[in-house]
């Protein structure tokens, strides 16, 4: 029984720290162009896939891209901040 309730507690303070984790901001990019700051959130995350569907882009992590195509994101970002809300 001890040994249970041992292995419980060791699992619960490795899965805490995660789960609170998720919480946190992820992110926030200077758009240099547009002179404003985004912070990534899930609704980035949809707008994002939506440009790379829209550009015919293969899937990849926003910071792996190169500048020029951040700040393409950022152009057509702007060009569709009507459809946010």
């Amino acid at each position: 029984m001890r040994r249970i309730i041992l292995t419980l507690a060791v699992a619960s303070s490795l899965i805490t720290p995660l789960a609170m984790t998720g919480c946190a901001v992820r992110a926030r990019y200077y758009d240099v162009d547009h002179h404003d700051y985004h912070r990534w959130n899930h609704d980035e995350d949809r707008f994002y896939v939506q440009w790379e569907s829209d550009t015919h882009r293969q899937h990849r992590d926003f910071k792996d891209r190169s500048q020029q195509e951040q700040q393409a994101y950022w152009d057509w970002r702007h060009e569709h901040e009507q459809n946010q809300h």
